[in-house]
């Protein structure tokens, strides 16, 4: 059964950066094509980055693009979330997933439980 821990999130003021990791187990990791999703409060769970299971592709929402980066280490079982130029829009919780191109957010089944970003002044 899939386990997923995310850790990183914080209290950082516009501008600043965040490094975020999640940690996988009961899943081939290095099979599963990975991504970041994110829920900002009120609002629905979003779809923030994803990458492939060699990292040799990687895909972003345009929100993100240029700011944010998407990397995986196969032999810890982690995939991680850099978090540059961060703004008050970012704010959410964040979360990561196995990444299915054909699935619509309510599809998942199975939620870690998440790590709050919060940028503020």
């Amino acid at each position: 059964q899939v386990q997923l821990v995310e850790s990183g999130g914080g209290l950082v003021q516009p501008g600043g950066s965040l490094r975020l990791s999640c940690a996988a187990s009961g899943v081939t990791f290095s099979r599963e094509t990975m991504g970041w999703f994110r829920q900002p409060p009120g609002k629905e769970r979003e779809f923030v980055a994803g990458i492939s299971w060699n990292g040799g592709r990687t895909t972003y929402a345009d929100s993100v693009k240029g700011r944010f980066t998407i990397s995986r280490d196969n032999a810890k079982n982690t995939v991680y979330l850099q978090m540059n130029d961060l703004k008050p829009e970012d704010t959410a919780v964040y979360y990561c997933n196995q990444y299915y191109t054909s699935y619509e957010i309510s599809d998942y089944d199975y939620w870690g439980q998440g790590t709050q970003v919060t940028v503020s002044s």
